[in-house]
């Protein structure tokens, strides 16, 4: 469906549903399929409807379109057979089952059968996974909570989950702005005019008027003291140039000021403007098809709108005293400055960069230049040649752009010659070195930081035409755009709807836009006069705006539909032949401003008419670069001689003479009043951009960065009693019996533990009152489950295999519906349902040492082999498909990457191989960086675990945690552990933000994914139960898959234990630091804390 007719499906919704047409709007909202309406649909559920509910749903997707789709039906039908059982209805019963639910049988017979056995049971609560079945209206809410996850996680539901936000009666308001438009057509305008009838165009019937001749007694006329012109502004009349301004009432309608009577005092009455001058006169001259009489009323029960020389008004107006106008500071540089902005947060703070490579940091309330940087490579032996030979012909480099990242934590600086540095900033004067990429052939033109999937990005674009995504702690690049024909000028990073992309512009005027994936541009468009054209959006992230020069130096300053790639409003009053490329900026949701011809020229963001001019006292170049601060009260400009002017509101530049007459007393605080007090961020991305303060090293060299003085350690918080976290411990099943896997349900409502006599435990969490959502939680004790009809645990063969050598390993499937696990001997594939063998797999020798089902295909498993050797095995042909052959010793992990279609496998001879899921080939291989002195006698397990991009892996040695880019098999961070303390197991959060890791001393670490920083340490002593030997410690942990916060540990003596925050809301980083404990920490010599961190 077209966009506009989409939005005009929800205009006719939000009607019905503002007049009561409730039944009318379902049906369109079925019909059209655009909207899904939850709680009308969860309202059919409460009710029973479900020949209703299943009627709604059709609307939008059928039952085998997706697996999310097939889930949502099969609930819902299984929910109206199970009441119908519950009621004896057996026939209805039968009915569904046949009818309804026999659809489903192929997909899984075993759980048809099942529920055909319902029907001989007295009570369907017999069957034991209807145990918990308490009564209809409790059940029904139970299959909302599952549906509405389903129905969130459904992509062709998508997009129709959330009613767009729209103004009250928007479909009467455009109804309304039609007939007045229709009025101002008319050639015979009437006063007071009846409109009776929508279905034809509106117009006036003739009528002469002859104002001259009529009295205001016998046929009274009200005037107002402002004439409003009624021709369109597409009209090509000669009116006159007098501006002419509406009057309005109270509610928005035009209101009738003055009668004949008092007209001639009217006649020339001064009127103030929108700045308080008297440059505009109330003219009382009759043009063509134009009254003084107030405008006509349409009688109609629609809403009014405003309207001035012939344009629909809806803009608020702009005082004066709200435009910094006047100059506040007067900052001079060194060179000439060439790109300038203000900081997020600190808005008073102003970073520029110079023509000669220089960066400088301004305080505007002080007019102190905090700090400079003259431009030098970081690492030249990083740098490409073709950079290396440009610096030595021509050493000169200029600074093309400067911009801060969103919370002002980061800031990039590109430059004319391939070169792109990240600083980071943590207030005042200091900042760090931290990162230096070789970005591209040529200028770096532009430079804007985004946070796709609450990664902190740096996008780039240069003279070699290409756009580049970056990581801006690792410098990995992760996304690379070509298409332009020219080099590049601008990027502009937005979102819409949780989807993110980025506009990109080229020195030929082409427009494209980008998502974050190799498919090529989505859109591509031209700007107007094909010239170079930069692109913002406003402050409200609703409205784009676009300003450029052509070559022939005529300037275009617009506004976009964003949707249609189309000119929505151009503006008027930019000069033609301009010398140089038109700057722009925008203001408060409210202001466009360019600088041309000497002046700032400043326009209302609804009206295409120049609003006015600010010359700046003067002495600026035909086109300079400006920039406003966020809350628009300060605009920086640049001026001749190295200037850059400061122009403040009246309002901004009466604190900035405070500061100035006081400086000498109290500058601090006069300072700290200008500025916007920092909101403590918690996203990631913030933590990602302060998290790496630390320069990054050389990577040709590998140099080692050691923090040798602790008080220099960024805190973390330290656990180190149980009330400093919630806990919930699970006892051990059979004593002496490790842990030795550990995982989560792919539902998250329970936890698979497989033990080292290769028994496997799941603990269950229930339903109920308590725990609405079902799934793992530390406020509510699982259950050790399993079925009725088995009476024994899952439990692997062990024949001929010593359990103190083996190595168990398992995996479950997607669904949770099948395991495969081994202990030293046969492989066996176990019903989760029922706990029964389905079959076993291959002799035991060689055993098997991990095992990994393929991400889109239950049939095929990967299986890593005692003797080096994986097999890949499908299960339904019982068919060995392939041989991998490379490591020299035990395969010890396995991990799938869907996006790029490889296996990582990690063994114990410390090296990861990537193979390629299509043919089986080799791709690559490397040996681990192990620290010098620390590798076992025969080797020692690594695991692999893909990152949430799939472009990535983390690798857990028991000597060191390191992130590994999957293609190129580079170590993007290592990090090791200053003693001789080995690590057990590591795994990533369910949003690979952090990575907890566990330790042979008790300890348990939660790292930073992206920095491989310490954020929390919990001890021993916060988890262990006074009866618990101080020896036991973990050795399996695992990740909720869906609440972050929330991980296991598995321990040597067969217990579990369960973490989160102490509250919900709680992250790791942000818990109350314990100051003791911390200096305790400090003054420890035998702390695991104190790291080396190798950039590899």
């Amino acid at each position: 469906m077209a966009t506009l007719n989409k939005e005009l499906v929800y205009l006719i919704l939000q009607f019905c549903n503002e007049e009561g047409f409730k039944e009318t709007a379902h049906m369109l909202e079925r019909e059209s399929g655009s909207y899904f309406d939850v709680n009308y649909f969860e309202e059919m559920i409460l009710s029973g409807k479900w020949d209703e509910v299943e009627r709604y749903l059709c609307g939008f997707t059928e039952v085998d379109e997706n697996r999310f789709s097939t889930k949502i039906y099969f609930e819902i039908r299984k929910q109206n057979f199970l009441e119908a059982l519950d009621n004896n209805d057996r026939t209805k019963a039968l009915d569904i089952l046949r009818r309804d639910l026999k659809v489903f049988a192929p997909q899984n017979e075993e759980l048809f059968r099942d529920m055909a056995h319902l029907l001989t049971l007295n009570d369907i609560r017999e069957h034991e996974l209807l145990s918990t079945y308490q009564d209809t209206e409790f059940a029904r809410k139970n299959l909302i909570l599952v549906l509405k996850k389903v129905i969130e996680a459904n992509p062709l539901l998508c997009g129709k989950l959330k009613f767009p936000s729209i103004e009250s009666q928007r479909l009467r308001r455009l109804i309304n702005q039609s007939l007045n438009w229709q009025h101002l057509l008319c050639k015979h305008p009437q006063p007071n005019p009846d409109i009776k009838t929508l279905f034809k165009d509106h117009a006036c019937q003739s009528q002469h008027v002859h104002l001259s001749t009529q009295s205001t007694q016998t046929n009274p006329m009200p005037f107002e003291a402002a004439s409003v012109p009624l021709s369109p502004t597409i009209s090509n009349s000669s009116l006159s140039t007098v501006t002419h301004a509406a009057v309005f009432d109270g509610d928005g309608c035009f209101s009738g000021a003055t009668t004949i009577g008092n007209l001639e005092e009217s006649k020339i009455e001064p009127q103030q403007n929108v700045f308080g001058t008297e440059d505009e006169v109330i003219s009382t001259v009759t043009y063509p098809v134009q009254y003084h009489n107030s405008v006509p009323r349409i009688s109609n029960d629609l809403l009014k709108i405003s309207v001035k020389n012939g344009e629909l008004e809806s803009f608020e107006q702009v005082k004066r005293c709200d435009l910094p106008k006047n100059v506040a500071r007067i900052l001079i540089e060194d060179s000439c400055p060439v790109s300038m902005d203000f900081h997020p947060v600190e808005q008073i703070f102003l970073l520029v960069g110079t023509k000669i490579g220089d960066i400088g940091l301004w305080d505007i309330t002080t007019g102190e230049k905090l700090l400079s940087r003259n431009f030098k490579v970081w690492n030249i032996g990083a740098c490409s040649m073709m950079f290396k030979t440009s610096m030595m012909r021509d050493p000169s480099i200029s600074v093309n752009c400067v911009a801060w990242g969103s919370d002002g934590s980061l800031f990039g600086v590109a430059f004319s010659k391939h070169i792109v540095q990240l600083y980071s900033y943590y207030g005042g004067k200091d900042i760090q070195q931290q990162l230096e990429i070789d970005a591209h052939v040529g200028g770096v033109n532009t430079l804007a930081f985004s946070a796709p999937n609450e990664q902190l990005l740096v996008i780039t674009g240069g003279d070699d035409k290409i756009i580049k995504v970056w990581h801006t702690i690792s410098g990995v690049q992760m996304y690379s755009f070509g298409g332009h024909e020219a080099p590049i000028y601008s990027v502009c990073p937005h979102f819409k709807e949780s989807i993110h992309f980025i506009f990109s512009t080229s020195v030929d005027g082409q427009v494209k836009a980008w998502l974050y994936d190799n498919l090529g541009a989505r859109v591509h468009f031209a700007a107007p006069g094909l010239g170079c054209t930069r692109m913002i959006y406003s402050a409200d992230d609703k409205r784009l705006f676009s300003c450029g020069t052509s070559k022939n130096g005529d300037s275009f300053l617009v506004e976009w539909d964003d949707g249609e790639g189309a000119v929505k409003r151009m503006y008027e009053g930019l000069c033609k032949n301009s010398p140089a490329i038109v700057q722009f900026d925008t203001s408060r949701n409210k202001l466009l401003a360019a600088a041309d011809d000497h002046v700032i020229k400043i326009w209302h963001m609804n009206k295409v008419e120049l609003l006015t001019t600010i010359d700046a006292a003067g002495d600026l170049p035909p086109n300079p670069c400006i920039r406003f601060n966020k809350e628009g009260t300060l605009l920086a400009v640049f001026a001749n001689q190295n200037k850059i002017k400061i122009l403040a509101t009246e309002d901004q530049y009466q604190l900035l003479h405070t500061a100035e007459n006081y400086s000498v007393d109290t500058p601090q605080d006069v300072s700290d009043t200008l500025r916007k007090p920092a909101v403590n961020p918690t996203s990631s991305v913030d933590q990602s951009g302060r998290a790496d303060g630390h320069m990054l090293k050389d990577m040709e060299n590998n140099l080692v960065y050691k923090t040798n003085n602790k008080s220099e350690i960024c805190k973390f918080v330290q656990i180190k009693q149980p009330s400093q976290c919630l806990s919930l411990w699970l006892l051990p099943h059979e004593k002496g019996n490790k842990i030795s896997k550990l995982l989560y349900t792919n539902a998250g409502n329970a936890i698979l533990a497989l033990a080292s006599n290769g028994t496997h435990l799941l603990w269950k969490w229930p339903q109920n009152n308590f725990n609405s959502s079902g799934e793992a939680t530390t406020k509510v004790p699982p259950q050790l489950w399993q079925p009725r009809s088995c009476s024994r645990l899952m439990t692997n063969d062990l024949m001929g295999c010593n359990p103190e050598k083996a190595v168990p390993c398992f995996a479950l499937s997607k669904n949770d519906s099948y395991l495969m696990s081994a202990s030293g001997g046969i492989i066996s594939l176990f019903n989760m349902l029922t706990f029964k063998t389905m079959m076993t797999i291959m002799p035991p020798s060689p055993a098997a040492t991990c095992l990994a089902f393929h991400p889109q295909d239950n049939n095929i498993v990967a299986i890593g082999m005692d003797d080096s050797v994986i097999l890949i095995y499908n299960v339904r042909l019982a068919k060995v498909k392939g041989k991998l052959k490379g490591h020299s010793k035990r395969v010890t992990d396995l991990a799938f990457s869907i996006n790029l279609n490889v296996l990582i496998s990690s063994g114990a001879d410390a090296q990861v191989f990537v193979w390629d899921v299509d043919g089986w080939e080799k791709r690559k291989s490397r040996f681990l960086q192990i620290p010098d002195g620390t590798l076992q006698p025969g080797g020692s397990d690594t695991h692999v675990q893909f990152h949430l991009d799939q472009e990535h892996f983390l690798a857990v040695h028991g000597t060191h945690l390191a992130i590994y880019e999957a293609i190129d098999l580079e170590c993007v961070k290592q990090w090791v552990p200053e003693d001789s303390t080995r690590i057990s197991q590591a795994t990533f959060s369910c949003d690979s933000t952090m990575i907890y890791a566990s330790f042979e001393d008790g300890t348990v670490s939660i790292f930073g994914a992206l920095t491989l920083q310490l954020i929390c340490q919990i001890s021993g002593t916060a988890y262990h139960l006074p009866r618990t030997s101080l020896n036991v410690y973990p050795v399996a942990i695992a990740a909720h898959p869906h609440i972050p916060t929330q991980f296991a540990v598995g321990l040597t003596d067969g217990g579990i234990v369960v973490f989160e925050p102490k509250n919900p809301d709680d992250k790791w980083d942000v818990l109350p630091l314990d100051e003791t404990a911390w200096q305790d920490y400090l003054d420890s010599d035998d702390n695991h804390g104190s790291t080396q961190t190798y950039t590899c």
